[in-house]
């Protein structure tokens, strides 16, 4: 068997060079232009931009890039002081519960996971907003080709770099460690390497409720006061609140998206990693079998490489039928690639039978089984993701029935909505408990583990498609902004009505990862408790009443985050309708058409860093200290309960939320462009796309990282629980 470090060493840099090569093909694009007629016909449009148009382009992309940097350069303050905390916290207790030097290497992983997350987040908000304003200059041309192309290398530059340089740390980190940990002890090298999932996951939820509550506060502020009230659309310059809402798009849907799927591809690897290193046939084939699932991960990149040139070059979007299309593309090509790649890899590193003494019944797997684990994954987020666009693109029935429901009004319109979210939780969850049940019959909880890798194995894919809806929502605002022609915020309108539906895809594809990962660290966390316990006979008994009561608690954890979540951007939304009512009251002439006269953008954008800076803490503290407080006073069993309820209703409500959401967003998009704006009917669509915001875009979202982060620090403190009365926590509450 051979050795997979150069592998998986060339794949990340491979990876990371493709995106410095997307991130040059987009600078080509100059924010310039010359009076001079070579110039001009460059921009293959007898229309070139003016000098006004021009300074208005520098003026908006430089207030959404230093409104995006002055955020973020907060909330990463707020961070480093958590992080700081918090590594000391991990540090006292893992010593405590196990040796400080595992404490000590526990907490390197956590910062260095943290660290990377951060990157991560940075380098999508960066490029997202040197990319935007090139893609509205793009679309000045001819056809969809050149705009498209933009913002679909803007995201590529975003999930290749992301996946790179998250594959590259880890794997250097596990080389590091390997080199102080004998085979016999690397479970416990792989428990120490958790922290980097941890970390990992504690930015994200910071960056996806922070972004979230910015990007939703000047969302529902420019909509309500813009549009409803006033009749000036969201991206009108003379509405106050118009560049706080562009720069929300990057840091909440790009910098915390980032974060977010980050923390995934960690935690789903370390689960695999730990549950792979309990399994003595993996161990004893070699370093190879142990860390195959990074060589599926680092395989998906060259997928993904090879089939990002599908959307770009082979088969171009040359109009507006094709958008849609070649997005879905790029995932069914990618799923359907790592097939092959999947049963490479499994053949070039897994022994052909392995043992493993599962919690339920001892299991003699194959190759096949752990191909057909990984198979499943990738298929299942497939489904997942080409159900969720059903329910949220326009082309289908869901949103057609919302667009009639809008014309008795708002109410039937959000009854509508919330009665699509609902029904939209359906599939998925079957499909997901198929996944499950498959997975985990073939392969134990190690099967549970390589399932949600293999969800996650195009993710560079995921990213490209997730990200390319942002960036082509703010050349939309940017090309509204400068005033445009109208037929470039036509084509912008429809590049970003394809990206709010595949934003939706990214959603789901997110959530149904999510709940794959928790359940895998779920079973990671098993697992150390039974090595910690030197009892291969213990298992979770849900009828014990400590787990039962506690599974309850669980369930209820996601309605207390998400209303937390939501009461927040409805605080923030009110300070900026106030404010923005303030500016109309106080300047008239801003409600005048045509109007040269501006607004206060700066106090906008304040109020919302200060909000979503203030308000993200008690959610993020709530995440972050329940399984900690239940381990510690109530014991192993209590966190059984937490982690079982959490992903049940979690996982569910997720969806529901998210696709309600995209489902209003393009319902109001396809009245806009059909009907046009300011009737009856697109008022009512308005309100629906105003209640689904933070749904979509704060609450749903954040979700996955409260499934995927109360499992981690669950598993990270394992070691620590067990070391409290043996399980029993301080409380000592004795179990049957």
């Amino acid at each position: 068997m051979s050795n997979p470090t150069s592998f998986i060493i060339t794949c990340s840099l491979i990876s990371l060079g493709f995106a410095l090569f997307q991130f040059l093909i987009i600078a080509s694009t100059k924010i310039e232009n010359s009076p001079d007629v070579e110039e001009r016909s460059s921009l293959n449009r007898p229309e070139a931009l003016t000098k006004k148009q021009l300074l208005d382009l520098k003026e908006v992309y430089e207030a959404i890039s230093t409104g995006a940097d002055a955020f973020l350069r907060a909330e990463y303050s707020i961070c480093a002081i958590f992080i700081g905390v918090f590594a000391l916290v991990i540090f006292a207790l893992i010593s405590w519960g196990q040796e400080p030097f595992y404490g000590f290497l526990t907490t390197v992983s956590f910062l260095v996971g943290a660290l990377t997350s951060i990157l991560s987040g940075y380098i999508g908000m960066r490029v997202a907003v040197f990319s935007n304003v090139r893609t509205t200059i793009n679309a000045q041309k001819d056809g969809y080709k050149d705009c498209f192309n933009t913002a679909f290398r803007a995201g590529s530059v975003m999930g290749f770099s992301l996946t790179g340089l998250g594959i590259l740390v880890l794997y250097l980190l596990l080389l590091l460690f390997s080199t102080v940990f004998a085979p016999d002890d690397w479970l416990v090298m792989m428990d120490c390497i958790s922290g980097y999932g941890l970390g990992g996951s504690s930015i994200a939820m910071f960056g996806r409720v922070g972004g979230g509550i910015y990007t939703k506060a000047a969302d529902v502020g420019a909509d309500l006061v813009g549009k409803v009230i006033n009749g000036i659309p969201e991206d009108d310059p003379r509405n106050p609140a118009t560049i706080a809402d562009n720069v929300g798009d990057n840091v909440g849907d790009i910098a915390g998206m980032g974060s977010d799927l980050f923390g995934s591809f960690a935690e789903s690897t370390c689960a695999a990693l730990v549950i792979a290193s309990q399994i003595d046939d993996i161990r004893n084939f070699g370093w190879g079998a142990v860390c195959f699932p990074i060589v599926v991960s680092s395989a998906g990149i060259l997928i993904c490489l090879l089939c990002s040139f599908v959307a770009t070059n082979i088969y171009p979007v040359l109009v507006e039928e094709r958008i849609e299309l070649a997005l879905r593309t790029q995932l069914i090509l990618t799923t359907l690639l790592m097939i092959p790649a999947t049963i490479w890899a499994a053949v070039a590193y897994l022994p052909e039978t392995f043992f493993i003494a599962g919690v339920s019944k001892n299991i003699h797997a194959t190759r096949g089984n752990a191909i057909a684990c990984i198979v499943a994954g990738s298929v299942g987020g497939l489904v997942i993701g080409i159900t969720t666009e059903y329910y949220t693109s326009k082309i289908y029935k869901p949103v057609q029935e919302l667009v009639k429901a809008c014309e008795t009004g708002a109410a039937t319109n959000i009854i509508y909505g919330l009665a699509l979210g609902y029904k939209s939780v359906v599939l998925p969850v079957f499909v997901l408990a198929f996944v499950i049940f498959i997975s985990f019959y073939l392969c134990d909880l190690y099967g549970i583990a390589l399932a949600a890798v293999g969800m996650l194995g195009n993710l560079a894919t995921g990213l490209t498609i997730d990200a390319y809806g942002p960036v082509c929502d703010n050349a939309g605002g940017i090309a509204e902004m400068a005033e445009l022609r109208p037929e470039v915020r036509e084509k912008t309108d429809a590049l970003d009505a394809a990206g709010n539906t595949t934003a939706a895809v990214g959603k789901g594809f997110a959530i149904g990862s999510a709940a794959l990962v928790s359940l895998a660290l779920y079973g990671a966390f098993v697992v150390r408790i039974r090595k910690a316990a030197s009892n291969v006979e213990q298992s979770v008994q849900i009828l014990e009443p400590l787990t039962f009561a506690f599974l309850l608690i669980g369930s209820m954890l996601p309605y207390w985050f998400s209303a937390m979540t939501m009461k927040s951007v409805g605080e923030a939304a009110m300070e900026m309708v106030k404010e923005v009512q303030r500016q109309f009251l106080a300047n008239p002439d801003l409600l005048v058409k045509n109007s040269t006269a501006r607004p206060d953008y700066d106090r906008c954008v304040e109020i919302s860093t200060k909000s979503a800076l203030r308000e993200m803490v008690p959610p993020a503290a709530l995440v972050l200290f329940s399984p900690l407080i239940a381990g510690t006073f109530f014991g192993v069993n209590a966190v059984y309960g937490l982690l079982t309820g959490s992903l049940l209703s979690g996982v569910q409500l997720a969806i529901s939320m998210a696709n309600t959401g995209g489902a209003w967003d393009n319902c109001k998009k396809q009245i806009e462009g059909t009907l046009g704006k300011g009737t009856d009917l697109h008022k009512a669509a308005v309100v629906g796309d105003t209640v689904g915001d933070p749904l979509k875009d704060t609450s749903g979202p954040a979700l996955n990282i409260l499934m995927k982060l109360m499992a981690i620090i669950s598993l990270v403190f394992a070691e620590y629980f067990y070391a409290i009365n043996e399980g029993r926590g301080l409380f000592g509450i004795p179990v049957n």
